[in-house]
């Protein structure tokens, strides 16, 4: 390593449902396996540490995974299903942070609801932020509630931790990723999904 090589350690923040949903639609039709889309959380982290800027080494410091929890009473086969994947995530070298699925009188008639899980997110965000855990904060979700998070660590005038996003770039929908000004993108095109893919079937 050049003397001249700055060092950069990042935490990537993953909002699992929500990239799940989104490379399916970038990606795949409603029809395929309900495989397609999902993710192994540490290739994830190397395709981002591949990409370095010039001058510029990124060193993993921590994946963070959020997503809602089934009640295992009222779902029992997709709280199972939960259990397989968020151990295989943490088998990956993943912390798992999980929030229960809220569930409407009239289930179910109506589908479970992701409740508190962008909250968990952008608290996190921001207190790895003030805290100076890392250098840079990487935030793999297009959920548009996480602007305020991601615009308050970029237009914080004392901090030198940097915010960063990831997103999808092609498929059928092109989807892009959160549109802020001013912020670095990992763009994700379907040969880079098929390098991270997970094709495990957890149900």
């Amino acid at each position: 390593m050049s003397s001249q090589t700055k060092v950069e350690r990042f935490t990537l923040f993953i909002d699992a449902q929500n990239f799940y949903n989104s490379a399916r639609r970038a990606f795949f039709s409603d029809s395929a396996s309900s495989a397609c889309g999902q993710i192994k959380p540490s290739e994830l982290a190397n395709l981002i540490a591949s990409r370095n800027p010039p001058g510029i080494v990124r060193q993993l410091n921590e994946i963070r995974i959020y997503t809602g929890i089934p009640d295992g009473s009222k779902e029992p086969q997709t709280h199972s299903s939960y259990t397989k994947q968020s151990n295989a995530w943490k088998m990956d070298g993943a912390t798992v942070i999980s929030r229960p699925l809220r569930y409407l009188p009239d289930w179910p008639n109506s589908r479970a609801q992701q409740k508190g899980v962008d909250v968990a997110i952008a608290v996190d965000l921001i207190a790895y932020a003030i805290d100076c855990q890392h250098d840079v904060g990487v935030l793999a979700s297009l959920d548009t509630d996480l602007v305020p998070a991601v615009e308050f660590i970029q237009n914080r005038p004392d901090n030198n931790c940097k915010i960063e996003v990831a997103g999808f770039d092609g498929g059928k929908h092109n989807m892009r990723a959160l549109r802020i000004s001013n912020t670095w993108c990992y763009w994700i095109n379907k040969t880079d999904y098929d390098k991270i893919a997970d094709l495990t079937s957890y149900r």
